[in-house]
């Protein structure tokens, strides 16, 4: 279980955050959405420690994360963020095996045992066959396998990301994502589209200038009346074998809908 309970965060006298928090039951993919400069990907970084809060307090498995050793850290909470290709010619074999730092003494070579782990999170992703290819020359979606097989290499029971699906075609997005909600592991995910949201997490929390607006399962947190007043823009819901699915249109354009007089 990952918590953030009560943070809040500021970039010199911009407050970002204030009493946020989250909470991501053990096995659970949980949304991280909100609009442009809501705080997510700050509150994705107080999770894993790039940032500290100046107040409240961040937990793994109860534990409070400032008590962790960054080592430590790293076996338990693993790191997807937006990387730009590498000018570096690392393999992706290299790259996943990187994943291992955590598990093996400091200034020490891979062992055995990295390779057959790095090797198995590659196949486990899809890419094994990409193994001796430069990460700069791949594309945006197997880019982003490979930072997925980094993170399972890593075996960590926690697993972040953010915008993981941002620069990618629409195959790509679903790949991705159902990979990651297939993983046994406990993961935080920040998200545009929320409609991926609704298909891929259990529960949702919705940002809205630095607070929680609202936070629950997915069917709870995308209706109408909560995503309207946060995003500004018409929303309707349409339920397709359970799943919701939402189609969105201009505040203006949604007003005059509505003022427009009904068919005779």
């Amino acid at each position: 279980m990952i918590e953030a309970e009560g943070v809040g965060f500021a970039y010199g006298d911009l407050d970002v955050l204030r009493d946020a928090g989250l909470c991501a039951e053990r096995g659970e993919t949980v949304g991280l959405i909100g609009p442009n400069g809501s705080g997510k990907t700050t509150m994705l970084r107080l999770l894993y420690r790039a940032l500290v809060p100046a107040e409240g307090v961040v937990r793994l498995d109860g534990q409070p994360a400032e008590a962790l050793r960054p080592r430590e850290l790293a076996r338990r909470a693993a790191v997807v963020v937006q990387e730009s290709a590498s000018e570096v010619p690392i393999t992706v074999a290299d790259m996943v095996l990187l994943g291992r730092a955590p598990h093996r003494p400091s200034f020490a070579g891979s062992s055995a045992e990295d390779h057959r782990v790095a090797a198995a999170a590659l196949e486990r992703v899809g890419v094994r066959h990409l193994a001796d290819r430069v990460v700069a020359a791949l594309s945006g979606g197997e880019r982003q396998r490979v930072l997925i097989a980094r993170a399972i290499a890593q075996q960590a029971d926690h697993l972040l990301l953010d915008e993981p699906t941002n620069h990618l075609d629409i195959r790509y997005q679903h790949e991705v994502l159902g990979l990651v909600r297939a993983l046994p592991v406990t993961s935080v995910v920040v998200l545009h589209d929320l409609n991926l949201a609704a298909r891929y997490c259990d529960r949702a929390v919705l940002l809205d200038g630095g607070r929680v607006a609202a936070e629950g399962p997915v069917d709870a947190v995308l209706r109408p009346e909560v995503l309207e007043p946060v995003y500004g823009i018409g929303v309707r819901r349409v339920d397709d074998d359970g799943l919701a699915q939402l189609v969105f249109r201009p505040a203006a354009a949604a007003a005059a809908a509505a003022a427009r007089p009904e068919a005779s």
